[in-house]
């Protein structure tokens, strides 16, 4: 079907229904789609996460790469492979990771920008909105809100498309949403 544009934001927060928004769009487009998981299962509660959305894929024959922390090298090698869509969930799980690992984040952050920019497949990324909430109590807290809040915006910029979702309804922040869509 090929309805969406090349680049789509979905942002949300915690159990917003961002995910299943974002899966249902990208189903809609296309039935060879590339699913990009960069949550690391670091405890039981996500591992338990990690295993219903994995269970929930599988139903739906999603075509599924795990990339805890090479993103930009994932989707860089993906120029040779033809998908109707790859859908990343989510990008604020992959700074997470980067952040843990202390990596040098602006270089990190840059790469993925541009290979995000150079994909020549439609790509549906899924973020999470963290500056709604109170300010973090602590100085490490805060500064991930903050790179997180400013690698939204970098993504939402180069977005042709983005859609906040609240309570599992869709808000279009920038763009139009594909008729087909309208029924998430």
């Amino acid at each position: 079907m090929n309805l969406l544009p090349n680049l789509t934001l979905i942002i949300g927060g915690a159990c917003s229904g961002k995910t299943k928004f974002a899966e249902n769009l990208t189903l809609n487009n296309g039935s060879n789609n590339l699913y990009i998981a960069t949550a690391e299962p670091f405890d039981l509660e996500m591992k338990s996460k990690i295993d219903s959305h994995q269970k929930s894929r599988a139903l739906q024959k999603w075509k599924t790469i795990e990339a805890f922390h090479n993103l930009a090298e994932t989707l860089e090698g993906m120029k040779e492979v033809k998908f109707d869509t790859i859908l990343i969930d989510c990008l604020t799980m992959w700074l997470t990771n980067k952040f843990l690992k202390n990596k040098d984040l602006p270089q990190e952050v840059s790469h993925l920008v541009e290979s995000i920019r150079e994909q020549k497949m439609k790509v549906v990324i899924v973020t999470n909105e963290l500056g709604y909430g109170i300010v973090p109590d602590n100085k490490m807290a805060r500064e991930f809100r903050n790179l997180n809040g400013q690698l939204n915006q970098q993504i939402a910029a180069e977005s042709d498309l983005v859609i906040q979702v609240v309570a599992g309804l869709p808000c279009t922040l920038k763009g139009t949403l594909p008729k087909a869509s309208n029924d998430y």
